[in-house]
């Protein structure tokens, strides 16, 4: 079930209409006539916006008095940042592997495996014998 939410928030999120009502709804509550005054869509547009986010958990309504606000439900952000973090976390450790393989290898010095062997495949010496011939 969390992957099918999963999924509704990011697909609720890719609209970038959307996304901006998110980011204003992180500011302070607002209602659909507020949501709406940055657009030039409909009011009806801007509820069929909502509607999607509400969906997905992103927001819900509320009423006071005779206003409706929409509030922005900041847990649906723990189940994206944990997702997102799981494969962050796998991705550094691939890189800090490859971090290790490149630190050997600059260790043997540039050209050298880390047998001491050049890449052409003749062992490194340490005396500059050859370069006096």
């Amino acid at each position: 079930m969390a992957a099918d939410q999963l999924s509704r928030v990011f697909s609720a999120l890719a609209d970038p209409t959307r996304r901006d009502m998110v980011a204003r709804l992180a500011v302070d509550d607002a209602t659909v006539n507020q949501l709406a005054a940055p657009y030039d869509v409909s009011l009806q547009a801007v509820s069929k916006h909502l509607k999607v986010l509400e969906a997905a958990g992103l927001v819900s309504r509320s009423r006071e008095a005779q206003r409706r606000p929409v509030h922005l439900e900041a847990q649906v952000f723990d189940l994206m940042t944990k997702w997102i973090e799981r494969y962050r976390r796998q991705a550094e450790e691939r890189y800090q592997r490859l971090d290790a393989v490149l630190a050997a290898m600059t260790e043997d010095g540039p050209g050298t495996t880390q047998a001491g062997t050049t890449q052409a495949g003749t062992t490194q010496s340490s005396s500059s014998e050859g370069a006096a011939s």
